[in-house]
């Protein structure tokens, strides 16, 4: 019996206390923070969500390659040139002693005249308006006009170009947006490179056409093409397609780290980019424009006829020699000035005009402070089997 009594007791006690929780408890009202969150910014980001507003996105869609491609745009150019091809004509009648002699106004060869226009790239690099372009781009143009992405056409001034280099040097007139020089000795592989230009033709009156790729390879050295030597070129699968020759190769700090130059196809009947681009390094480019702007007078198309390139232990093995320091000649142009001299396939050149030469790059600095003219003399101490000799080359103009 005391058993039953203490279960109704406590069941009593249970049902009270429940009762009193009901009461007196709010259990149905909000519970109250120390400190309320503000949510309003909540509140505007879907208000302007639903008006449509892109600020949001446009922060988005912002990276360093648009930041870039913002920074550089302004003083990318399209290079539009023309110049006069002549060749000759002649009569159906040339060897008819007869015709030659008596109607010669009639039958005589006649010079025909033919204007070709050309386009190409290339980029401002100075407020004052020295442009820079290939110098294949600019090429025997008679007239050269250069257009900005606004529309505005400026006729160009050549201030000089190097074949060899195969860089040009123009001059606006008026104060320009320009891009500035990055290190091309501190490329990464891999980092983003971006190429702008005028591929085609379509940056006429309209924003310069923008690709994106990596930089895939450095130092990359080809054999010489028409005259031009190219050194220690940047390899990129940016695509670089016809008339992009001359436009800037720009890295994601909006630097100009190249030049687009010149492209590698599958087909040789092909035209269009296959990821295999090259561009001159715009340390290059800085030297070159350096000697451009302050050439003295006389016919600059010189003619050398060697080619050099680094030497390697292997290199340096084969051919006997002790170190690695110099450059050997890796090929000889026919009937060339370095031929006439007695250079010869393999020679190490040690020195030219008294300058130690320790690299390719030594070679190219000595060339260009020497600001070389047809007719003048250079020397050569070139090693060759163990001896050492000192040859001299009459520069010549370059044939064609």
């Amino acid at each position: 019996m005391s058993k039953i009594w203490k279960f109704l007791v406590v069941l009593g006690i249970g049902v009270f206390s429940g009762v009193l929780l009901v009461e007196y408890l709010p259990l149905n009202q909000p519970v109250k923070h120390e400190h309320p969150v503000d949510t309003s910014f909540v509140g505007n980001a879907l208000a302007e969500n639903a008006s449509g507003n892109p600020r949001d996105l446009t922060s988005h869609r912002q990276n360093a390659i648009t930041r870039a491609v913002k920074i550089v745009s302004p003083a990318v150019v399209s290079v539009n040139v023309t110049q006069i091809n002549r060749y000759v004509q002649r009569s159906p009648f040339y060897d008819d002693p007869f015709f030659r002699q008596f109607f010669p106004e009639l039958f005589g060869d006649r010079v025909i005249e033919q204007k070709v226009k050309s386009i190409g790239s290339g980029f401002i690099i100075s407020e004052d308006g020295y442009v820079v372009t290939n110098e294949h781009v600019v090429g025997d143009g008679t007239k050269i006009i250069v257009a900005k992405s606004n529309g505005k056409e400026y006729p160009a001034k050549l201030v000089d170009k190097d074949r060899v280099s195969d860089i040009a040097l123009l001059k606006i007139e008026g104060k320009f947006p320009y891009i500035r020089f990055g290190d091309s000795d501190s490329i990464l592989i891999g980092e983003w490179a971006i190429a702008l230009g005028n591929p085609f033709g379509l940056f006429i009156k309209n924003q310069p056409t923008v690709t994106v790729g990596v930089i895939s390879a450095v130092n990359r050295d080809f054999s010489p093409m028409e005259g031009r030597i190219y050194e220690d070129m940047i390899q990129t699968d940016a695509a670089i397609n016809q008339g992009n020759s001359g436009g800037p190769l720009c890295n994601a700090d909006g630097e100009v780290i190249g030049m687009n130059t010149f492209i590698f196809t599958a087909d040789p009947q092909s035209h269009g980019s296959v990821g295999i681009g090259f561009a001159i390094p715009s340390n290059r480019i800085k030297r070159v424009v350096e000697k451009l702007k302050n050439r003295r007078g006389g016919d600059k198309n010189v003619w050398i006829g060697m080619y050099v390139s680094n030497l390697d232990p292997y290199i340096a093995r084969s051919l006997g020699y002790p170190s690695v320091n110099g450059v050997y000649v890796r090929r000889l142009d026919r009937h060339s000035p370095a031929e006439k001299a007695g250079v010869k396939l393999g020679d190490v050149i040690m020195e030219i005009n008294g300058q130690p030469i320790g690299s390719y790059s030594d070679a190219e600095a000595v060339i260009l402070s020497l600001d070389l003219r047809v007719g003048d003399k250079i020397q050569v101490k070139v090693w060759r089997g163990g001896k050492t000799k000192i040859l001299t080359i009459v520069l010549e103009k370059y044939p064609g």
